[in-house]
């Protein structure tokens, strides 16, 4: 489950069958860390005052931070305690990057618009970075808040040069071809089991005795160390994904630290969720979301010829994935690769129609836009690693997880069964937590009563496939005094300062004025994909690959 990346931000149940899933370690056992205490909160005053101290010395920005960074882009670190409960100990530094305030009104070149404050975001992941955030200042959606906030992104910890998680070399990272299958043998599944266990291993063996204490607790303390060391009484923070779990945990735990809070895709923050359970929602939703896009497919027929109904779509691709089975494409590409590059279309529907495109293609005897879009990229598996590592570790170390196999079995079969697209799949990236050799937390309760906390604004597309939109309604539930903005009939994950005017005027409304809506309120959709890129063109244009297909 990843994040939504920046470009999503900017522009881009069926479960009741299953039985509760007991979770390996209870509150008590020996594998399960119990509520923080009174040392942690001592911990991140100390922090926050050291911080508060020493600032931040911005400078030009280093290659592997933001390369090619302009001229109005700085970048600095911040230190931090590995462990909050210990805040004279060893200390890890996160990089930050900055765009200060234009204070340009581009509606009206003579006014100079007075500074904010500071707008923090986080793109999500667990795993991402938001060290580009400062570059969508340019971006016209973005122009009268950039002219207001400092832009502020950061790498949180694990991610970038912010003390990087490793689990395995990056150079063995991207396997290709790979296999998917829809209903794993049980072959396939131990040869699954014996990967999560070496995984596991090596996240121990390669992040040491640190690794507990990468988790979304000590993620929203961070946020706090960060908002002093920027000189912030009350912070200004925007959210994507999973950037608005710890958002909420912010919230829960630092309420009258709160300025002003945008929860952009919102994830289910109901400790029950955490992350499971979370996990098997979103297998449902990434089916939903799959079927909205066999049905674009199919209105397109005559662009991509791939069948004129949703299930002739779905047999053209069974087709190409049992080709693949057979024969890689270009080598490199297997079933598991199609499915990589059709999940990104689960994301985000700016994606359609190079997908669909290569699929035709290939079907139609040119394999090579689709080698093109699903061949993974050696200069990007360093950053997939770490990603993918900090993903891991922050989902494993959070809460309790099965640790029974069978549970795991029992559920993602049941489940697949009427959700096969991306079930599997999810289990396995996932399966690495029923191993972990860290202890876990017991996810904080997210809670705030009314007048307790500033109102919330809360975004979320109705058919959002990676954050599910009843999540947004219980976030939307637990933040007192917080309104939902919804997306109807959408499923672009994260939906803030991208092509959807309606959204973008309460984004601008309540980051700018502070005002929310009376109440919840809903915004028509954006236009959908135009079809492009049929099989009598040549290729597929690599831009459509701007952004990537996180898991949260």
């Amino acid at each position: 489950m990843k994040a939504a990346a920046l470009y999503s931000a900017a522009g881009s149940l069926l479960l009741t069958a299953l039985a509760a899933a007991p979770a390996g370690g209870t509150p008590g056992t020996p594998d399960t860390v119990g509520a923080p205490g009174a040392a942690e909160l001592r911990g991140t005053a100390v922090a926050v005052a050291r911080a508060r101290a020493a600032g931040i010395d911005f400078g030009p920005c280093a290659a592997a931070d933001v390369p090619e960074a302009p001229a109005g882009v700085r970048c600095g670190t911040v230190s931090v305690p590995l462990d909050y409960a210990h805040p004279n100990g060893k200390r890890i530094r996160l990089t930050v990057s900055r765009a200060q305030a234009t204070h340009k009104d581009p509606r009206n070149s003579k006014r100079r618009v007075p500074r904010q404050g500071a707008l923090v975001f986080n793109p999500g992941g667990p795993g991402a970075s938001g060290m580009y955030f400062p570059l969508i200042g340019t971006i016209p959606a973005w122009q009268r808040i950039a002219a207001a906030y400092d832009l502020v992104g950061y790498a949180p910890r694990g991610v970038g040069r912010s003390a990087p998680l490793s689990c395995e070399d990056p150079k063995r990272f991207f396997k290709a071809p790979t296999a998917s299958p829809t209903h794993p043998s049980q072959a396939y599944k131990r040869q699954r089991i014996a990967q999560a266990k070496a995984y596991a291993r090596g996240c121990a063996q390669r992040s040491g005795s640190g690794l507990r204490f990468y988790n979304s607790l000590n993620n929203a303390r961070d946020l706090d160390v960060l908002r002093a060391a920027l000189g912030e009484d009350r912070l200004t923070f925007m959210g994507a994904s999973y950037g608005t779990y710890f958002g909420a945990l912010y919230a829960t735990m630092f309420p009258s630290h709160v300025r002003r809070m945008v929860l952009d895709s919102a994830v289910n923050p109901d400790p029950q969720k955490i992350w499971y359970r979370s996990n098997l929602d979103q297998s449902v939703a990434f089916e939903e979301r799959w079927a909205d896009f066999r049905e674009w497919i199919a209105r397109h027929d005559d662009v991509y010829r791939l069948g004129a109904t949703p299930a002739r779509v779905q047999r053209s691709y069974d087709t190409a994935r049992e080709r693949l089975a057979g024969k890689a494409a270009g080598g490199t590409v297997g079933p598991g690769q199609l499915q990589n590059v059709f999940l990104a279309a689960g994301y985000y529907d700016d994606f359609w129609p190079s997908r669909a495109a290569a699929l035709s293609a290939y079907l139609h005897g040119d394999p090579k836009p689709l080698v093109r879009l699903a061949t993974p990229s050696p200069e990007s598996a360093a950053e997939a690693e770490n990603g993918s590592a900090v993903y891991t570790a922050v989902e494993c170390n959070d809460a309790p997880w099965p640790t029974d196999w069978a549970v795991w079995d029992r559920d993602n079969t049941r489940l697949a069964r009427v959700a096969p697209f991306e079930t599997w799949d999810n289990a396995w990236m996932n399966l690495p937590c029923a191993y972990w050799p860290a202890p876990r937390q017991r996810p904080l309760d997210v809670r705030t009563g009314l007048g307790e906390l500033p109102p919330v604004l809360v975004l979320a597309a109705e058919r959002d496939a990676a954050a599910p939109y009843q999540g947004a309604l219980e976030m939307n539930r637990r933040l007192a005094g917080s309104v939902l903005v919804t997306e109807r009939d959408a499923g672009t994950h994260g939906v803030g300062g991208g092509p959807n005017r309606c959204v973008n005027g309460y984004l601008e409304a309540y980051l700018l004025e502070g005002r929310v809506p009376a109440r919840h309120a809903s915004c028509a959709p954006r236009p959908e994909p135009v079809a492009s890129g049929g099989p009598a063109e040549k290729g597929v244009r690599r831009d459509a690959l701007k952004g990537k297909a996180d898991r949260r």
